[in-house]
């Protein structure tokens, strides 16, 4: 068998070129074993990465010579978009095996967007006990706390003392998480009324009470309230456990840190590709996929540059008298466009993290016009300047001068305004707000420009 390369872990992060060249090639050759020999020593995280990175034939290769290989861990590693395909390449048995190894949130992600054939699969190879966790967390709305919190948790009386909640965690009968942050304290109504970081229940003595050492930063969240609302605080209060109540504020489950940074990280990423208008995207797509997701933003478009061009055509006298007009025009469109994006992208990031507000929103749309202003100001002048020198013609200068700084100030007012209403309209901002603002500085600024040359001009 051929020796393992030294360079597996030569990346700090994610995985090489060549091992993934390794990886084939021992797949292509029927080398089970050489392929365990690389992947068994890789994160998760890396596998699933490695997985992603290779087209469908040679995944449906890998998990043929993998024979067993594949654990919960990797499935839920892997994009949402995957998952279906490989959980169709396992045996059934490897399938169940690797749904037994996750915690009930983790299996919740992993089976929501699964068809309902494969979806009985996972539920049936759970225990009684995780797969009633499993069902509960489903029948909840998708985007909900109680949809993303795990049932697994460390629950204790609030009038025990340190020596007791130790001797509870050591006792055999108890079966813990894989990792968990506090032990919970209940009355005996099952109601969270505290809980306590593992570092302080272990450094106290053991007659200390629970209650006297309890986090200030407890608090509870509803199982229907929303998830993103959950993150937030989690991020906002430096938390690293969300409890999660039921209508009768009982302690269902919990929500971690490292689940809640995913989450905020996974929504920070589909602001991005919306704004961009690739919606929901990943570089693993299908062409079918990826045009259908595309083309209808792309058509948005097609419909706001004919707006923008109709425009143009209310000039066409104007332009005709004056050439100099059509080389300067994308500059005040370019320009207007540029400052929106600036804004949109400030705004649209700070409505999705809570930062902008009713209580906030005017100071933030007026800062956003007076920079545009002091930006048209500047690039005003400076384009002004150009154009005077570059077509001999002071009034060139003066009507392009003019038309910036007022696109430039509605470039600011629209990449705020436009956002804030779509979002208080139900619209998602980051999704719809790039064709409106383009369409109101392309409008704007061809307007501005060639109205002014009309009036000044000719």
């Amino acid at each position: 068998m051929t020796d393992v390369p030294d360079d597996i872990d030569d990346e700090a992060f994610g995985i090489s070129d060549r091992l993934v060249a390794d990886v084939m090639s021992a797949v292509e050759t029927g080398q089970s074993v050489y392929v365990d020999a690389l992947l068994d020593p890789l994160h998760p995280a890396d596998i699933a990465h490695l997985i992603e990175l290779i087209d469908s034939r040679q995944r449906r290769d890998l998990l043929s010579v993998w024979k067993g290989g594949m654990d919960g861990d990797v499935l839920s590693e892997l994009d949402e978009k995957l998952r279906e395909e490989v959980i169709e390449s396992l045996a059934p048995d490897e399938f169940a095996d690797a749904v037994r190894e996750l915690e009930t949130d983790d299996v919740v992600d992993l089976v929501e967007y699964l068809d309902e054939e494969q979806q009985e699969a996972a539920l049936d190879a759970l225990d009684a006990g995780d797969r009633v966790a499993v069902e509960q967390a489903l029948s909840y709305p998708e985007e909900s706390a109680g949809r993303h919190m795990q049932s697994e948790l460390v629950r204790a009386p609030d009038h025990w003392t340190v020596g007791e909640a130790i001797d509870f965690l050591r006792s055999d009968d108890v079966d813990l998480p894989d990792q968990f942050y506090h032990v919970i304290l209940v009355d005996p109504r099952l109601k969270a009324v505290g809980y306590v970081t593992l570092g302080r229940l272990l450094s106290s003595r053991r007659d200390v009470p629970l209650s006297d050492i309890v986090e200030d930063t407890f608090r509870t969240f509803h199982v229907n309230q929303d998830v993103e609302e959950v993150a937030q605080a989690i991020n906002h209060y430096h938390m690293i456990t969300a409890p999660v109540v039921d209508d009768d504020d009982r302690i269902v489950g919990v929500i971690t840190i490292d689940d809640a940074m995913a989450f905020l990280e996974e929504e920070a990423e589909e602001d991005i590709l919306r704004l961009a208008g690739v919606g929901e995207g990943s570089l693993s797509d299908r062409v079918i996929a990826t045009t259908r997701q595309r083309f209808p933003w792309l058509a948005v478009n097609l419909v706001t540059a004919i707006f923008a061009s109709l425009v143009i055509s209310m000039f066409e006298d104007t332009i005709s008298g004056f050439v100099a007009l059509a080389v300067l025009m994308p500059i005040v469109a370019s320009m207007g466009g540029n400052a929106g994006t600036q804004s949109l992208t400030v705004a649209v990031r700070a409505l999705a993290t809570r930062d902008l507000t009713g209580a906030n929103v005017w100071r933030v749309i007026r800062r956003e016009a007076l920079v545009g202003l002091v930006n048209g100001m500047i690039f005003a002048v400076v384009m002004g300047i150009v154009s005077a020198v570059w077509f001999g013609t002071l009034m060139l200068g003066v009507v392009i001068a003019v038309a910036m700084v007022i696109n430039m100030v509605v470039a600011g007012l629209a990449g705020t305004m436009v956002p804030v209403l779509l979002e208080r309209g139900g619209v998602d901002p980051a999704l719809a707000s790039g064709a409106f603002v383009t369409t109101v500085t392309d409008v704007i600024g061809f307007f501005a420009f060639l109205g002014l040359a009309s009036a000044w001009l000719l």
